[in-house]
């Protein structure tokens, strides 16, 4: 807080009134304000007054934690005191909450009763307790909707922050496990939380990200989505620079690697940095099974995301420049199919490729009972339609299917998203120029990716610039069996980079069968 924050500040009065009133002024005489002014003993001589925003505490907390110890206890004659010491006894001997408290302003008692505390007063005291008893209605927490994965842990983050914090918890059971919030928004004033492993993470990277968060100015923050174009290094790109997802294992893994968590309270997404191109081809799933089918799969990743963005401009640039490059017999059943079909290569990829994102786009959002139904039964029917109607040719229809398919085996949407525009640039590009087209397109992203930066980290790190052959292998294209994994991505510049002594094989123990 800045100096001319600090004088703007108002303090509390001694009059119970007049802090009530001023509350009441500044909610806008709101009808979701609870005010309660009562009296007690545990202080006879005195009105005591509690205030809390009703939807976001917890009742049940507010009437056996503070109502009712307020109400029925008394303190001793020596601390029936007036002014603040009456609230330290209060604090000390009366309210049986956790979280307790002092604060002598009244925009810290707006903000802790907009946070979900409740707000403890008492007349001739020009302060007040805040009481922890935050709640509501809540999601409970839930199989994650954006990445399942069959073996694994079956929840994912909620709505809450606080319970998002406490689930990382349940897994990295460490003091180390540092979490520091800010207050980022000057009318929603958003809780984000930014986690990491002392003694792991690299303190530059994590100054940064303090530095970048500190710099945003912004009304209001509904999402981790507004943090995360604030924060990225590159905004001119359509490669994701921040790695996001829903489930707190992946979270904890990124921890362990040194990298920072960001959470956003309202959002069950939280943000990771820094992160690599790499990373959005590995799911949590590849370290829970054995390593060899892994890496089996991970290559498959690999294969499907050229294919996602290649197949329709290889296909459109044979087809329509490079002709012999073909079979002769692939070449005539090609040209039968596609005779008598009006539009020229690219026109009827567009054609297809527009369609089947009209109807992915349809699919997401109608409601869930018919939007599976729909998409399916809408890619069918209009396929064979357009088949029929010579419109399009079954070449293209397949082409078009197949790198559909090849698409949804990204693990990652935001890469996914990506493989998909840039498509419709490579088409383009194919369609004017063929294979020299797609040489130049390929080569430019090349380019972009090796100059792109996650938090000063090269974005294709460990391969570029300058790799290790042990960095370039381990937990890239392969997955090592997790006794041969060391160290931890040491492009993160770690202070302590070694996951473990060794990497040999614990030795197994052969049992004879002589007694």
């Amino acid at each position: 807080m800045n100096k001319q924050d600090a004088k703007a500040l108002t303090k509390l009065s001694p009059s119970l009134h007049a802090n009530v009133q001023a509350i009441r002024t500044r909610f806008g005489g709101s009808s979701d304000l609870i005010v309660r002014l009562f009296r007690s003993d545990a202080a006879p001589d005195r009105e005591l007054a509690i205030a809390y925003v009703d939807g976001i505490v917890n009742a049940d907390t507010i009437n056996e934690s503070v109502m009712e110890p307020l109400m029925s206890l008394r303190l001793p004659e020596y601390m029936q005191r007036r002014g603040g010491k009456l609230l330290d006894a209060l604090r000390s001997c009366v309210v049986s909450v956790g979280a307790v408290k002092e604060i002598s302003t009244l925009e810290e008692a707006l903000q802790y009763m907009a946070d979900g505390l409740c707000l403890i007063m008492a007349d001739g005291a020009a302060s007040a307790l805040t009481a922890e008893v935050c709640g509501g209605n809540q999601r409970a927490v839930t199989i994650p909707q954006t990445q399942t994965v069959i073996r694994g842990p079956q929840y994912g983050f909620v709505e809450d922050i606080r319970t998002n914090i406490s689930l990382i918890r349940r897994i990295i059971r460490s003091p180390n496990l540092h979490v520091q919030i800010h207050k980022i928004g000057k009318q929603t004033n958003s809780n984000v939380a930014v986690l990491y492993l002392h003694g792991i993470v690299d303190e530059g990277i994590l100054k940064e990200v303090y530095r970048r968060l500190a710099d945003i100015d912004i009304d209001g923050v509904l999402e981790s989505g507004y943090i995360e174009e604030f924060i990225q290094d590159e905004t001119f790109t359509l490669f994701p620079t921040l790695l996001n997802t829903e489930r707190p294992d992946t979270v904890a893994a990124a921890l362990l690697e040194g990298r920072v968590a960001v959470m956003v309270d309202g959002t069950p997404i939280a943000l990771m940095a820094p992160t690599n191109f790499f990373t959005f081809f590995q799911s949590p799933e590849d370290f829970y099974q054995r390593y060899d089918i892994a890496t089996f799969v991970r290559i498959i990743r690999y294969v499907s995301f050229v294919l996602s963005m290649l197949l329709p401009a290889l296909y459109i640039a044979v087809t329509t420049y490079h002709q012999e490059m073909l079979p002769t017999t692939l070449l005539i059943s090609l040209a039968a199919q596609r005779e008598g079909i009006p539009f020229p290569g690219l026109i009827e990829a567009l054609l297809m490729e527009m369609t089947f994102e009209v109807l992915r786009e349809a699919g997401l959002r109608m409601p869930r009972a018919i939007g599976p139904a729909i998409s399916i039964v809408g890619a069918l029917v209009l396929g064979q339609s357009a088949v029929q109607a010579g419109i399009v040719s079954a070449g293209m229809v397949i082409v078009v299917s197949f790198t559909a398919i090849s698409n949804f085996v990204m693990p990652e949407l935001n890469m996914a998203a990506t493989s998909r525009i840039i498509r419709f640039a490579l088409m383009l590009m194919a369609g004017m120029l063929g294979f020299f087209g797609i040489f130049i397109s390929v080569l430019f992203l090349i380019v972009h990716l090796t100059s792109l930066r996650s938090f000063g980290v090269p974005y294709m790190s460990p391969l570029a610039p300058g790799p290790k052959m042990q960095g370039v292998w381990r937990d890239v294209f392969v997955r090592l069996p997790w006794w041969a994994i060391v160290l931890r991505p040491m492009d993160l510049n770690l202070r302590n980079p070694k996951r473990r002594p060794s990497g040999r094989k614990p030795p197994a123990q052969r049992h004879s069968d002589k007694p």
